[in-house]
């Protein structure tokens, strides 16, 4: 059964509902009630009263999370209340005090960690809302189930740390029940957003891979919603990403963001590959921002690791409880000559504790000097999931334990310590404090803040320092032995990384860690903490949401409309001058022209992309009535060669530009001109075999070699790998022929070479000002193309320069193929609708041709 809470928001802002909040929460939600919508997109902005005007609204963001940052307290009996706490523990929990922007008013959105019977989920609610900001979402017991437990843990969890399930035992195969499941939960959560959010003022922060298709739901109800997404878990290879059945909706709804943050590089880079891979989106770098193009919307890449709360570590070693349980530890440890070496990890197989008692093993059998003094301290938080491989963990790692200290220990001396239950946090950070080397061999993890915690720990205080260092407190140093294969290794430059599968290297690794001098120590913490001490969690938040507001700050300059059904939605975003061009407004220019001049652009615009290029009979046919049309003059522009263009176009009047406009001829019987001087072609001998080279070593990659201009294929290659060998070939190209006249160009998939000079711009040109000379005063310009090279054409048109060979009253008509960003003001969706508005050009001037001549006079 689905929450009564807040489940109406007209009941909510009418007071109609069955617990109303409280007046003064009712009137705070009053005023960021979002204006009215009345399609998805467009927003009505009168003002909510006519007498009222609205005051200058706070900036928010809203907060989406599985869990809020919040402990509740089960009440005694039935008749109490529940009370609440906020959890200091939580990474959210702590956004509000560290953003740079002090007046930022925080809203958190998710489940609470117990389950609110259904008759006290209304009064929780509205507790929460007044009193901490936040809005619950409470999930049906059997879609929670499903959704966290089922497809979170055993799906998404077990592959993004790159665990495929090879067998039912190994995370089990894809449930489509779970998948729907997790769909309809994070619609639960889309509900929640949309009853407190003001579209046009708020920002709204997704968090983790439990909520990756909410963006989509957001964006469907707000398309100009200010959206930003960050991931806290790894996000694997395209090899194993592509193994999910619902890769391609989850790539989707990701890309519904505005920003898209992940804390390292290599994440990030798999994220883009899948894109690339499933997508066919390549993306770009734009003053230092990654970005992709999707649907006309800029989908900006964050690449930024969390950070710990300075303030909190500071205030907790700072307490008199840690003092004192520092005190306990150094007289169990240090007070009997021994050296304490910490780890802290969740009992998950991911952790790689079962390594690290391996090395610690290895490391006590290779080296018997340290047997009686190396004390391995292995607290082992409980698991955030559950099931069969959880328990294998404990049991390995009990059993580990057990014959360890049983070969190595003494009476008095047990070199493994296992602590297995939870520690309060001030403990976890007094065995920081006493730890000279912290070590963390996850095989697989996210962005691990234990090296970060035990950096700032062993900063310390003066307190703590005295207690440490009696004769030197001012030295302060520590250690780390930390895993390639997490996301805070690559901050870490001073520690000491290792490949965690390799037990004798990590093990050699703990033992240069111990033995390292003890200056070379104080400067590699040294480093360490200026580092961890500037990018803390605050300035992580600030950065992102400085990102997010950058990103979206262009949001009301765009047309946006939303496009797709279900978890394929996406939204179109183009510039307010560009729209569709509507086949009522051409035919009615059409008609009123007295002289036409028309260019098409042939593959991709009159042929879609195919393998067979040539065109079809109804083309050809729709071309032909065209240019019988002698109000017009019909150009044809197009890459291929002259003679396969002569032979598919049988067209009398039709004009042809071959190889981007260098050959040219005015009709079919007329002479092949030159757009430009003659070209010398001898550079083909250092171009060409520069390019066979990278054919050979490029799979799918071929060349076409034509009259002028060399063209390097790989449209059948893999995708990643042509795209980087087509940045090298550029750079290759363009230093062997810098003193050439030609010119280097990547295009979707492929590279040119052509003479300096050529474009089809220049094609445009030429067709305007030889009509402007034979005393045509054209008065239609109709365009059409599809890729980079014809935005040259779009640019010519509709500038100054080609002003003077049109009428004052001409009517342009630039038109790209596809919705994207483009010169030309007018597009159509594909090659279809083109070859249809074609063929209703031809009608009419079929149906001009008829009105004009004279009737047949009957016979007598």
């Amino acid at each position: 059964m689905v929450s009564r809470s807040y489940s109406n928001l007209l009941d909510l802002a009418t007071g109609a509902a069955d617990q109303a909040p409280a007046p003064a929460a009712l009137g705070a939600l009053r005023r960021r009630l979002p204006r009215v919508v009345t399609t998805a997109g467009l927003i009505d902005d009168s003002p909510l009263s006519p007498s009222t005007p609205s005051p200058s609204p706070r900036p928010r963001t809203i907060v989406v999370a599985n869990h809020l940052p919040i402990r509740a307290h089960r009440p005694a009996s039935p008749s109490e209340p529940w009370t609440f706490s906020w959890d200091e523990d939580s990474l959210l929990r702590h956004l509000q005090h560290s953003s740079s922007s002090p007046a930022m008013e925080f809203i958190y959105i998710g489940c609470l960690r117990d389950d609110i019977p259904l008759a006290d989920q209304d009064a929780v609610a509205q507790a929460l809302l007044e009193s901490y900001n936040c809005v619950p979402a409470f999930l049906p017991p059997d879609i929670a189930e499903r959704y966290y437990h089922g497809f979170c843990k055993q799906h998404l969890w077990p592959l993004f740390h790159y665990m495929l399930p090879l067998s039912p035992d190994l995370g089990g195969r894809f449930d489509r029940a779970l998948w729907q499941s997790y769909v309809s939960a994070n619609k639960i959560f889309a509900d929640k957003v949309l009853e407190v959010i003001n579209p046009d003022d708020d920002f709204v922060w997704v968090h983790d891979y439990h909520l990756m298709v909410l963006p989509t739901f957001l964006r469907k109800r707000f398309n100009r919603i200010k959206l930003g997404f960050f991931l806290h878990s790894p996000f694997p290879s395209s090899e194993i990403y592509k193994t999910l059945p619902v890769r391609e909706e989850l790539l989707r709804a990701l890309l519904n963001s505005d920003l898209i943050g992940f804390h390292t590089f290599d994440y990030a880079r798999h994220f883009l590959s899948c894109c690339g891979r499933m997508l066919g989106l390549s993306y770009e770098s734009k003053r230092g921002h990654i970005c992709l193009e999707y649907y006309g919307r800029t989908v900006s890449i964050k690449i930024l690791p969390v950070g710990v709360n300075m303030g909190q570590l500071k205030t907790v070693l700072a307490l008199p409880e840690t003092e004192a349980k520092v005190a306990e530890l150094m007289a169990t440890y240090s007070g009997k000559g021994r050296v304490v070496m910490l780890g802290v990890d969740d009992m998950d197989i991911f952790k790689g504790i079962s390594l690290k008692l391996l090395a610690m093993e290895e490391l006590l059998r290779q080296h018997p000097e340290w047997r009686g003094k190396l004390v391995l301290v292995q607290v082992a938080n409980p698991a955030r999931g559950r099931g069969k491989d959880v328990d294998e963990v404990k049991g390995e790692t009990y059993a580990m334990v057990r014959r360890i200290n049983e070969a190595y220990g003494a009476p008095g001396y047990e070199p493994v310590v296992l602590i297995d239950e939870p520690l309060q946090f001030y403990e976890r950070v007094a065995y920081y404090v006493v730890a000279e080397v912290c070590l963390v061999t996850a095989v697989r993890d996210g962005m691990n803040l234990i090296p970060y915690e035990y950096i700032v720990s062993r900063q310390g205080n003066e307190a703590l320092d005295r207690m440490l260092q009696p004769s030197k407190p001012e030295e302060k140093k520590s250690m780390l032995v930390v895993s390639e294969f997490i996301g805070c290794s690559p901050s870490l430059s001073g520690a000491v990384r290792v490949n965690p599968w390799n037990i004798e290297a990590v093990a050699d690794a703990m033992e240069s860690a111990l033995v390292l001098p003890e200056k070379e120590k104080r400067m590699r913490h040294d480093k360490h903490y200026r580092y961890v001490d500037t990018h803390d969690v605050g300035y992580w938040a600030t950065s992102f949401l400085q990102d997010l507001e950058r990103t979206c700050k262009d949001h009301a300059q765009r047309r946006c409309w939303g496009i797709g059904f279900g978890l394929r939605f996406r939204v179109v975003s183009l510039d307010l001058s560009f729209r569709k061009l509507a086949m009522e407004h051409i035919v009615m220019a059409y008609r009123r022209a007295k002289t036409r001049a028309i260019l098409l652009d042939y593959d991709g615009t009159l042929m879609p992309q195919a393998i067979n290029k040539s065109p079809s009979a109804n083309s050809v046919e729709t071309l032909t009535s065209l240019c019988r049309d002698k109000s017009n003059k019909v150009f044809l522009c197009s890459g291929f060669e002259k003679g396969t263009l002569h032979d598919w176009f049988p067209c009398e009047n039709l004009g042809l530009a071959a190889e981007h406009g260098y050959f040219l001829r005015s009709s079919r019987d007329a002479e092949w001109e030159i757009s430009i001087p003659p070209a010398d072609c001898s550079w083909k001998q250092i171009a060409e075999p520069v390019m066979c080279l990278y054919r050979e070593t490029t799979d799918g990659s071929i060349i076409e070699n034509r009259e002028t201009v060399l063209v390097w294929n790989y449209e059948d290659a893999d995708p990643d790998f042509g795209s980087c060998q087509a940045k090298e070939l550029v750079d290759h190209l363009e230093s062997v022929l810098a003193n050439e006249p030609v010119s280097v160009k990547s295009t979707g998939h492929s590279v040119e070479v052509k003479p300096q000079g050529v474009s089809k711009g220049l094609v445009a040109r030429r067709l305007l000002a030889s009509m402007q000379e034979r005393g045509m005063c054209t008065d239609f310009v109709l365009c059409i193309g599809d890729d980079r090279s014809d935005e040259e054409m779009f640019q010519m048109i509709t500038s100054s320069t080609c002003g003077e060979s049109l009428a004052a009253t001409a009517e342009v008509f630039a038109c790209t193929v596809g919705r994207k960003p483009s010169k030309a003001k007018y597009y159509l969706d594909d090659t279809a609708e083109v070859v249809r508005l074609m063929q209703g050009l031809a009608s009419v001037s079929n149906e001009l041709a008829r009105a004009a001549s004279p009737p047949e006079d009957d016979d007598e």
